[in-house]
């Protein structure tokens, strides 16, 4: 109602300014002021000048009061006509449009919002892990790119914000370098980096990895909100309160003013949150860059969590779920659930990883990814056959991924996105599998009908020999693993993968496995020639992978001896290197390296990888 009243009064004011005759009193109030007072030309009545100079110097007040709530940094003062004055207010309103003043929920939304993130029987260790999580940077030059953990169950918000933090390191440093590109481009703009991609970290800005941080909170949000909207969770701490501290940091300001605040109910959310609206990508950028001492806070990774469910919208959140009676985050553990993950990763809150929907019949269907995403996602569940990671997760536009295991998530990444381009052999297999996964019904058990088999073979140009196919349909259904293994042992020139030529190649490339919780590190210079308690930290490993040419490590390395006694008269440096073995080390995380490469074979420095 103070917006109505404030626009009232200035075309009030405008009317009085430019009107030849009586003004027309205003039919919403049954006596006006004005009107009373005036009985003649306006331009002959002192009053009715004197009344149009405070309605025009209160509106303006008004106006400048409101900007500066929205924007931290000062501004010019608006001028409250412009020569044309609708035009100019509109200028105004287009600038004031793009951003909503902060405004509470009400009681019933917070209750709405703490029983969907939290549940009616939440426990105060779970409140507690979520209410002491900032987002915030490694202070250690290895993993300076790296946001470090503390608690346990914000793990899910922490790693996909990484995820996204990593892209815009590692492929848009150019972007980052330059300050003006925070207002000129928006999340995710089409802006490729022209540098050479570097695992030197170390060599970071502060100011780069804000903007890489900033940048991804907001395509993340936007993301959320379809593209539309950004909605900014924050506190009860306004940019004008933390500025009258002089000689103090915004980050001692925002812990000192946080000091005693709990969450324990809806109605402590209730009281201390605010949220704005943005639909403008730039202004949703410098409201999260005047945030960031909020975000990076004890509260931070539950202010995000809050703004990306509120840009999707909470109803559209609950859609989007198979059991939207459970809490999203899940006990006893109080970890993020998959709904959370996928929400920050591809924009719905949907339960499940594997490509679209799944139709279970009589109307029924489950919901999973709906398209190509940005960042990736991989899962040690994946491997010990608990679920599926369908290709719009597992190839991502760039070749990052946040790693799911039973407990926790951490990033596995690659400078190079060639990683993921498939040879030959890749392109059929993945082929070969999608056919077979449009015909499979039965809710990823990996069986398909008879008819559905024909259909597949049809459409990969598979031409089984007539003995080998009658084998495969006599029970009445095909199972996938059967029917693999008759595919590996069939010809090249029949659709199959056998290849005697060797051609199609083993890859070899580096990865790279970020966990942002802080662990003993014995790798490299770290350790200690005196035996004293290793450094904890963040800790980030390089992974050398090589995927053989073959399908079974069994066949390829009966292959090795054979192919090099054959020719090692005429070996170069090169085929060597094609053909040696790799020594392999064996570690959880390879488990879910092998479900994106299979038989991948992963070596590495120092201690093992993390997944926990």
């Amino acid at each position: 109602m103070g917006d109505r009243g404030e626009d009232e009064d200035l075309q009030m004011a405008i009317r009085m300014s430019m009107q030849r005759g009586t003004p027309e009193p205003k039919r919403s109030k049954p006596r006006d002021a004005v009107a009373d007072a005036v009985s003649g030309s306006p331009e002959e009545l002192p009053e009715y000048k004197t009344r149009r100079r405070e309605l025009m110097a209160a509106a303006a007040e008004k106006r400048m009061a409101a900007a500066a709530r929205v924007s931290p940094s000062p501004s010019p003062s608006p001028s409250p006509v412009k020569k044309g004055g609708e035009s100019g207010r509109r200028e105004e309103d287009s600038c004031l449009k793009s951003v909503n003043l902060s405004k509470e929920l009400s009681v019933e939304e917070a209750n709405q919002l703490f029983g969907m993130v939290f549940g009616n029987e939440v426990s105060k260790g779970i409140l507690a892990q979520w209410s002491n999580q900032g987002i915030r940077f490694s202070s250690d030059p290895v993993t300076s790119m790296g946001l470090v953990q503390h608690e346990g169950g914000p793990c899910g918000v922490l790693a996909a914000i990484q995820a996204f933090v990593l892209k815009y390191i590692i492929f848009f440093s150019d972007e980052l370098k330059d300050v003006s590109c925070m207002s000129q481009k928006g999340p995710g703009a089409a802006f490729k980096s022209q540098s050479v991609p570097s695992n030197n970290f170390s060599s970071l800005t502060e100011g780069e990895k804000v903007r890489a941080l900033v940048k991804s909170m907001g395509e993340i949000l936007f993301s959320c909100g379809s593209n539309r909207r950004a909605v900014i969770a924050t506190l009860s701490i306004s940019e004008n309160d933390i500025q009258r501290f002089e000689g103090i940091s915004k980050d001692e300001v925002v812990s000192k003013s946080l000091q005693g605040l709990s969450i324990e109910s809806a109605l402590d959310l209730q009281k201390v949150l605010r949220v704005e609206t943005c639909t403008s990508q730039t202004n949703a950028l410098q409201r999260l860059e005047a945030n960031l001492p909020l975000f990076q806070s004890r509260m931070g990774a539950l202010l995000f969590l809050i703004s990306a469910l509120l840009s999707r919208g909470l109803d559209l959140v609950q859609s989007d779920r198979d059991d939207p009676s459970l809490p999203l985050v899940t006990a006893p553990f109080g970890h993020a659930s998959q709904e959370i993950v996928n929400l920050l990763l591809c924009g719905e809150a949907v339960p499940n990883v594997f490509d679209g929907r799944m139709d279970l019949g009589g109307g029924m269907f489950v919901k999973g990814i709906s398209g190509y995403v940005e960042v990736g996602f991989l899962t040690l569940l994946e491997s010990l056959n608990f679920c599926k990671v369908g290709q719009f997760l597992k190839s991502p536009k760039w070749p990052i991924w946040v790693v799911g295991s039973e407990s926790h998530y951490t990033v596995l990444f690659a400078l190079d996105p060639s990683v993921q381009n498939e040879n030959e052999l890749e392109g059929k297999e993945t082929l070969i599998r999608r056919a077979f996964d449009a015909q499979d019904q039965s809710g990823g058990g990996g069986f398909i009908s008879v008819e559905g088999f024909h259909q597949v073979l049809r459409e990969t140009n598979i031409k089984f020999p007539p003995e080998k196919l009658e084998h495969l349909c006599s029970s009445g259904f095909i199972v996938w693993s059967e029917f693999w293994q008759v595919i590996l042992d069939l010809d090249k020139s029949l659709g199959g993968l056998k290849d005697s030529s060797g051609l199609m190649g083993k890859k070899v490339f580096d990865l790279y496995h970020f966990n942002g919780i802080a662990k003993s590190d014995l790798n490299g210079s770290q350790v200690n020639s005196r035996g004293e308690t290793p450094l904890q930290r963040p800790r980030l490993t390089k992974l050398r992978v090589s995927v053989p040419p073959r399908w079974t490590p069994e066949e390829f390395m009966a292959d090795v001896k054979v192919s090099s006694a054959a020719s090692a008269s005429e070996s170069t440096g090169k085929d060597d290197e094609v053909s040696k073995p790799e020594p392999s080390q064996h570690a959880p995380l390879v488990d879910c390296i092998r479900t994106r490469w299979a038989r991948a074979v992963c070596t590495w420095s120092g201690d093992p990888p993390s997944i926990v």
